[in-house]
């Protein structure tokens, strides 16, 4: 036996391969010339026949990995594409004749005759091979593309090694699907997949991107030089990159064999091919972004982040957060997002005007449309990079000791959606319309009339050494952010005015602990520890201070609170996206408006009427007993407007939620480094921020008015007419009163024609809530200032003030 049998393995199929390339494929009169040896077997060739016969010729069905591309609401505005390898598949008729044309030139100039492999390239090949010649290839274009199709339905890297190695067996395994292939496809299909699943260096997969990458053109527009320079690369991308300088000369010198072969088949004229030979090749190449890190406008950064992050959550992609990823980078999907490009430029505009991005503070606005959760915009004044390398020292002192750097001006932190290492940042008494929503739900109407002191007295236990406790107590006893703001309230006075000695008062009546169900049935999560411990039930019912906004909340969080009022009581999760379509076309149903009914339509809508308040504009069933906290706002949008200032102790953040029916805008002043800093955050930084994004966004939209509840009752409750008792004893009055079914109490002096001492009016004085409370006012005799109706207290305050 020769030399050459006897390097080979002794196994059957290893033994018949060399026989069968030459002895099925060729005949076996040319193999008895070439193996006289190998020849004298009749059962090596008979052997070698029914191996070839046995071996599969039906390739596995796969797909190529394809770019995902991301589009803003428009479905036009291209936002980002996600990739592990940038291919994106493209029909025939959309690429070059040059291009068709310059493959088979470079790769298979018998491409249209043969009937998917080479018969005497393939023997030329193989004994060259197999008696030390120099190495040749012979594989048709058929046979690359059957390689290159079993690597990518390869399920584990064994199979992708038997794909690609450098075997008689792999030869003979392509030889056999390509013959099934020629039968099942035409020529036409077999290039088309070709071109689009061959590398082209640079990361360019496909002939779509090696188009974009080298030429930022489609691959239809190609001329004849720059379809033979890449269709020269395919050979060796490395070897033939015309960006590098060893690949520069080479990468020439092979299209000028590219341009040869296309004479040769008739494809250009002679002509043609000086022409194209005359033409630069380029050095270098304009890569594609990948990624959030790489959008196209910096401003689109964190909404593409807010995307990602949802996406890795979605358990329809895949059973892990890799599989997911996975999916997102090789899906081929086309994705149309809710981001509004009016809104996040309106955002983005606002927000460059009130604060710089190197300001240590940031300035957070996220914004949602109600009765979808779609989020329209997140935006701050920050850079969406990864680059920290000019960023500043941490304002956070443990961190900063250690010398370690900030979130400003860059950061890919999701520092307003939340997430990751970022808990978000208390949002002061934006937290209230918890207690006001938890209270209606109760069956408490906003005609409640509170008498709220300086402080409030309550039975929630604190440590006796905390500074909001009572002297000498263990009782938490807050106070407002004034004392001028004591006096006699309804809710839509209160909430307009954000008395902390109303609300914490309220939160016990109701219990803590359904406030807080309330706060997550709407969406708010307690990403800190600390937050989801106190939210437990056991705990909840001691969480007093809930609803002055003590625990840790996202923009996005409150935007999409404050919606579910505008949604007549529907949540709808937060979503990023519009729709989905995968590489076939097929919808899909991920991402979709996700409600679930939270609260009754009406105590929605009465909710909102309360909401009104704090903004400037006017209550349609009650009355909000002068402006409220950010009386500016309404002005401004000039449409009708909802939402609530915040702001927690030591001004540490000063936060605007506004909203119409259209759109809902949360703005959060903040140190995203150090949310417990010693900096005062100013509500005229946030609060215009907030109210000129809402006023772009409604602009040359109509004016729709909020619904009125269909019973009135839940606003203003089951009124009775309130017995007139001035002039009376304190003694005689109270009897009245409580005979009357109210609740009595006494209030401060006014000055009045009664004697002094009795009462001189009641608070209130006409109609009042069934068993509510009714405040008897003393008189003082004539003279001295007037006394005030509830609700009036604490009018025109100023923005900034803790508790607000």
């Amino acid at each position: 036996m020769s030399s050459w049998f006897r390097r080979r393995d002794h196994n059957i199929f290893t033994n018949a391969s060399s026989l069968l390339i030459c002895g099925v494929l060729a005949g076996v009169v040319v193999a008895a010339a070439a193996f006289p040896a190998a020849a004298m077997s009749g059962l090596t060739v008979e052997a070698g026949g029914k191996a070839f016969a046995a071996l599969p010729s039906q390739l596995n069905e796969f797909a190529s990995p394809q770019i995902t591309r991301v589009y803003a609401s428009d479905g036009k505005t291209q936002i980002a594409v996600m990739y592990d390898e940038f291919r994106s598949d493209v029909p025939l008729s959309q690429i070059s004749i040059n291009m068709q044309n310059a493959i088979v030139a470079a790769e298979d100039r018998d491409f249209y005759k043969h009937g998917g492999v080479d018969l005497k390239g393939t023997i030329r090949a193989f004994v060259n091979d197999e008696t030390g010649g120099d190495k040749q290839g012979a594989s048709t274009l058929t046979m690359q593309w059957v390689r290159m199709a079993l690597a990518y339905s390869a399920t584990n890297p064994q199979e992708v090694v038997a794909a690609t190695e450098d075997t008689p067996k792999r030869k003979i395994t392509e030889m056999k699907y390509a013959m099934q292939v020629e039968k099942e496809m035409t020529k036409q299909q077999i290039l088309e997949r070709y071109l689009n699943i061959a590398p082209f260096g640079n990361g360019a997969y496909g002939i779509y991107a090696a188009s974009q990458i080298y030429f930022n053109k489609s691959p239809k527009d190609l001329d004849v030089a720059q379809a033979a320079l890449l269709a020269g690369m395919v050979k060796a991308p490395t070897s033939f990159n015309p960006t590098t300088a060893s690949g520069y000369p080479q990468a020439q010198t092979r299209r000028q064999y590219v341009l040869d072969g296309m004479v040769t088949t008739g494809a250009i004229t002679k002509a043609q091919e000086q022409a194209a030979a005359k033409e630069k090749i380029p050095h270098t190449v304009k890569r594609v972004g990948n990624g959030c890190v790489s959008v196209n406008k910096n401003e689109w950064g964190f909404f593409c982040d807010y995307f990602t992050r949802w996406w890795l959550q979605q358990q329809a992609f895949g059973a892990t957060t890799y599989d997911r990823e996975q999916r997102l980078n090789d899906g081929g999907y086309r994705i149309v997002t809710t981001m509004d490009l009016k809104a996040t430029a309106a955002a983005h505009k606002r927000i460059n005007e009130k604060i710089k991005t190197s300001n240590k503070d940031a300035l957070m606005l996220a914004a949602v449309k109600p009765g979808t959760g779609e989020v329209l915009a997140l935006a701050a004044n920050r850079n969406y990079k990864l680059d920290d390398s000019k960023n500043h020292i941490s304002s956070d002192p443990k961190k900063a000791a250690k010398k370690l750097k900030g979130t400003y001006p860059n950061t890919t932190n999701p520092i307003i959606s939340g997430g990751g290492d970022v808990d978000g940042y208390q949002a002061g008494s934006t937290f209230k319309m918890f207690t006001m929503v938890t209270a209606l739900k109760q069956g408490i109407p906003l005609s409640k009339v509170i008498n709220a002191g300086v402080v409030a007295k309550t039975h929630y236990i604190v440590s006796p050494s905390s500074p909001a406790a009572c002297p000498g107590t263990h009782f938490y006893c807050p106070g407002n952010a004034g004392e001028s703001e004591a006096g006699v309230y309804n809710m839509w006075a209160a909430f307009g005015h954000s008395v902390n000695t109303y609300f914490v008062p309220l939160e016990e009546e109701v219990g803590a602990q359904n406030v807080v169900r309330t706060a997550q049935d709407f969406g708010i999560q307690f990403r800190a520890s600390n937050d989801a411990d106190l939210a437990k039930p056991g705990n909840a019912e001691q969480w007093g201070a809930f609803t002055l906004g003590v625990s840790e909340s996202t923009p996005l969080d409150l935007a999409n609170a404050y919606a579910t009022l505008a949604g007549d009581g529907m949540y709808c999760a937060p979503t990023p996206v519009k729709s989905i379509v995968d590489r076939d076309g097929s919808k899909i149903d991920v991402g979709s408006p996700s409600c679930r009914r939270v609260v009754s339509a009406d105590v929605a809508r009465t909710a909102l009427d309360a909401a009104r308040c704090p903004v400037g504009d006017s209550a349609q069933l009650g009355s909000c007993g002068g402006s409220g906290t950010a009386p500016g706002a309404h002005g401004v949008v000039d449409h009708p407007v909802f939402g609530k200032t915040g702001t927690t102790d030591s001004s540490k953040t000063a936060a605007l939620i506004l909203g119409t029916t259209s759109i809902v805008v949360a703005g959060y002043l903040a140190d995203t480094d150090w949310p417990q800093t010693s900096q005062h955050m100013d509500h005229a930084i946030v609060n215009p921020a907030v109210w000129n994004t809402v006023a772009d966004y409604m602009r040359g939209k109509p004016s729709v008015q909020f619904k009125k509840p269909g019973d009135s009752k839940v606003a203003v409750g089951d009124l009775v007419s309130v017995p007139g008792v001035n002039c009376a004893s304190v003694q005689a009055a109270t009897a009245v009163l409580k005979g009357a079914g109210f609740t009595p109490t006494t209030g401060g002096q006014v000055a009045s024609n009664c004697p002094p001492g009795t009462v001189a009016d009641t608070n209130p004085s006409n109609r009042a809530s069934r068993g509510g409370l009714v405040v008897m006012e003393i008189s003082k005799g004539p003279g001295g200032p007037p006394g005030q109706n509830p609700g009036t207290k604490g009018g025109g305050k100023g923005n900034g003030k803790p508790g607000h």
